[in-house]
């Protein structure tokens, strides 16, 4: 009778060990992305066939970017857990409108805002967000630890760069706003043309693509008690990305979630 009752009480813990849903939050960088720095002259002024300046465009880069991200998953079919993540990552670039003017040279800071993305107005960010849909198979079923391996679908959204192209267009339509009629360049209109561009910028939306990721991980819970830890290490495929940006394939999840 003994050896009954301990049997059961295993086999309770066990049950208890897997969660059938989950859904918690983690932390997610991709510190392998980086976007590259660039120094270029986009345009030269002229009146009445004379120079009278030069603007610069000055985009810093960066390396790593921080990120967030949910996630819900339910084990309820046999064999197999099927994930559901969002994943939010951001890396921030200084970037400068440079007006020289003779002697004179006139820095002006750029500063974004852009739709859709949880940032207000700041210095230009470069902003990756992608929900994942995952397939996972438990490598064992040994109670508290559950390793597994799988894949998925991937939707990428990402913002736009504020690149050189994007700002030469912009200067070819708008660079007047530096003219006056006294004296040809007027760098101290350099903070109305960033204002222009950063409202022109703002315009642009999301880039969309599609892709699909791989995925190794764990989750770890203790018996009775619902909550779970859980890591894991991906590798994505596919999307599209601004040329500048060098995408980091590898992301790791590590995070907690209330599970039952």
């Amino acid at each position: 009778m003994k050896n009954h009752i301990f049997i059961a009480a295993l086999l309770f813990l066990a049950v208890q060990s897997f969660a059938i849903i989950g859904i918690g939050g983690h932390y997610a960088p991709s510190l392998g992305t980086k976007l590259k720095a660039s120094k270029e002259k986009i345009k030269t002024f002229e009146v009445n066939g004379e120079k009278v300046g030069d603007v610069f465009y000055d985009q810093k880069g960066f390396s790593g970017m921080q990120g967030f991200g949910f996630k819900l998953w339910i084990d309820l079919l046999p064999f197999i857990d099927v994930e559901a993540t969002y994943n939010i990552q951001w890396g921030s670039y200084n970037a400068d409108l440079i007006i020289n003017q003779g002697d004179t040279e006139k820095i002006q800071p750029l500063e974004i805002e852009l739709s859709g993305v949880p940032f207000g107005k700041a210095t230009p960010k470069y902003v990756a967000m992608n929900g994942d849909l995952s397939i996972t198979y438990p490598i064992t079923f040994i109670p508290i630890l559950r390793p597994y391996v799988g894949g998925g679908l991937t939707y990428y959204l990402n913002t736009p760069i504020l690149d050189k192209k994007f700002v030469s267009q912009f200067m070819k339509k708008s660079g007047d706003l530096l003219l006056n009629n006294e004296n040809g360049l007027d760098p101290k209109k350099s903070a109305d043309l960033a204002t222009a561009l950063a409202k022109e910028i703002a315009k642009e939306g999301l880039n969309k693509s599609i892709g699909g990721h791989l995925l190794v991980g764990m989750r770890a819970k203790l018996p009775v008690i619902p909550l779970a830890a859980y890591a894991n290490a991906k590798y994505y495929l596919g999307g599209d990305f601004h040329k500048d940006i060098d995408y980091g394939r590898f992301v790791f999840e590590l995070g907690a979630a209330f599970a039952i």
